[in-house]
């Protein structure tokens, strides 16, 4: 009997030897920018969990979140030599590096995240343009999936939004999208770019009065005790890209590859299912619990003031191919 115990604890060692070593083989790390709760690193936490389980241990992803590995455009530098392998953030945060995504920061672009799938979902136009930009860009990186974080909404440190006016001469931070500074300009406010790791403090100093960003980043960062009034004006759905290094890819087999590829688009899913299922339950908690005052201003307000700045900046901007492959579809 010993030696039947004996036998077996050397095959179970064997075998968590064997996984150990396979997991060992591939070794990624994954950045994030936010803290939790986020969709971002709920996207994450599947990827590391999926694709642990697909590789068999063979491949092991760790999260980075916070911002713990960089900004993104340092992130962005680093992929493209291959020293981060895997980053889910917005692609407002990308468009240095791809100009072309500046598209999804047009105002009230989808009606929804259904129609936003259809259009950047797998096997949709804009996903192989955007593919195809990586590529020609010589990047370095590979675009695995485009998806939904949520809709993007105002908060500020003045007072309740109830209106337009109401947040006339705000200094109003936003992400580094001049798509996004030239909108909030024609809505008659003054731009000041803040990175978002500095946002807190920003707000708290005075150097911005106002920002927008999506409800689970807003309540991850605790915006909501420097900038207590949200303004649910959901003036665009919070497009997020999944990329990976090409060094990394490299590495992976064909099966590998597919593997890592389905995984991400089913993130992204999981990513919209958490980001509908964060926005309602967030609103009702900062209400509660933190003191927030939240508004609904009337939207078609928004919408009107900037009806004609939609389609100057298309063309402004250079980014009517974008524009085709969403309309494409």
């Amino acid at each position: 009997m010993r030696g039947l115990k004996f036998l077996s604890s050397v095959i179970l060692a064997s075998a968590l030897a064997s996984t150990s070593a396979l997991a060992a083989d591939i070794n990624m790390r994954l950045h994030t920018l936010v803290k939790s709760p986020h969709p971002y690193n709920d996207m994450a936490d599947f990827m590391v969990e999926e694709v642990a389980k697909r590789s068999d241990g063979a491949i092991a992803i760790k999260v980075f979140d916070a911002g713990q590995l960089g900004k993104d455009d340092s992130v962005i530098g680093e992929m493209g030599l291959g020293t981060i392998d895997l980053m889910i953030s917005s692609t407002n945060n990308a468009a240095k590096k791809v100009p072309e995504f500046q598209i999804f920061s047009v105002p009230y672009l989808f009606s929804g995240f259904d129609d936003l799938m259809a259009k950047v979902g797998p096997g949709s136009k804009s996903e192989a343009f955007y593919q195809g930009i990586y590529a020609d860009r010589s990047l370095n990186m590979r675009l695995l999936a485009l998806g939904g974080s949520g809709t993007r909404n105002l908060s500020n440190a003045k007072g309740p939004v109830n209106a337009l006016a109401d947040i006339s001469g705000f200094k109003m931070r936003t992400p580094p999208s001049p798509m996004i500074s030239k909108t909030w300009e024609q809505l008659g406010t003054l731009p000041v770019s803040v990175a978002w790791g500095e946002l807190y403090a920003a707000v708290q100093t005075g150097v911005a009065d106002a920002l927008e960003s999506s409800i689970p980043g807003y309540s991850g960062a605790k915006l909501y005790e420097v900038a207590p009034y949200l303004a649910l004006t959901a003036h665009s759905i919070q497009v997020n890209h999944v990329s990976m290094s090409e060094r990394a890819w490299g590495k992976l087999s064909e099966d590998q590859q597919n593997m890592i590829i389905e995984v991400a688009q089913e993130a992204s899913a999981l990513g919209i299912e958490k980001a509908k299922e964060y926005e309602g339950a967030l609103v009702e908690e900062l209400q509660a619990t933190h003191n927030v005052t939240v508004t609904r201003p009337d939207i078609s307000e928004f919408q009107d003031a900037l009806a004609e700045l939609k389609i100057e900046l298309v063309a402004e901007m250079g980014l009517e191919a974008p524009m085709a492959a969403l309309t494409a579809q």
